[in-house]
């Protein structure tokens, strides 16, 4: 299938349309209102090495309902010692920069650049990106990002610098997604370590309905609290 090339007109193909490898169009701008628009169709956004914008919406898709989490027995070692602390939405600008960090693929290339860093940052102020952190000793030392609409957390990056730091904040954003009634956690893409977790593949078409009837409940916005 061909790619489709956005406008500035903010829109995106049907999702069903994406190539076999999942990209649907390239371009278009990093606005709140196309993101967050994307997220609602089941599409993303990541940078080329070319730095086009190419958007995404890969078949089958990776998921994680809350309540499904497997923790292995070091990670339940790790959490009952509480060496390390969590908290949301405290520092999402330096967890979004550590992730920022982390290599793709060859070389030291990363698709946050810049642009989509601060595009996401603007997502937190509006109450949209959340961020959980892993402390030790007060120092993060892990967390991960995501955007939350309706009953989905849409997970976008995470990292660690201590052993087992980001699979705690994992652990502590599950907990309060179910608590919040969140229907499932988009993990994306395949890993193996989200797939050792609990992670499912699931089709497309399974995950848009199931999309649609999350975005049917009104989203939590604003800063989150442990509930």
């Amino acid at each position: 299938m061909a790619v489709f090339q956005l406008t500035e007109e903010i829109g995106f193909p049907d999702p069903e349309l994406a190539n076999d490898d999942g990209l649907l169009a390239v371009d278009g701008d990093l606005s709140s209102e196309r993101i967050l628009l994307a997220y609602s169709q089941g599409i993303f956004p990541w940078y080329s090495k070319d730095y086009r914008i190419l958007w995404w919406s890969p078949n089958p898709r990776l998921i994680l309902y809350p309540s499904k989490l497997i923790k292995s027995k070091s990670l339940v070692r790790t959490i009952k010692s509480n060496k390390y602390s969590c908290k949301f939405d405290t520092n999402f600008e330096a967890v979004i920069k550590e992730c920022a960090k982390i290599p793709r693929g060859e070389g030291n290339e990363t698709w946050l650049v810049n642009e989509m860093v601060e595009a996401y940052i603007e997502l937190h102020k509006q109450g949209f990106a959340h961020s959980v952190e892993t402390y030790y000793n007060n120092e993060l030392v892990g967390g991960l990002y995501g955007i939350s609409l309706g009953k989905v957390f849409f997970g976008e990056s995470m990292f660690f610098k201590k052993s087992d730091a980001s699979k705690v904040a994992l652990s502590y954003l599950c907990t309060q997604a179910e608590a919040m009634g969140f229907y499932f956690i988009d993990a994306q893409v395949e890993t193996d370590h989200l797939i050792r977790m609990g992670a499912e593949k699931i089709k497309r078409s399974d995950f848009l309905e199931l999309l649609d009837q999350a975005l049917e409940h009104a989203t939590c916005q604003g800063k989150w609290t442990e509930n």
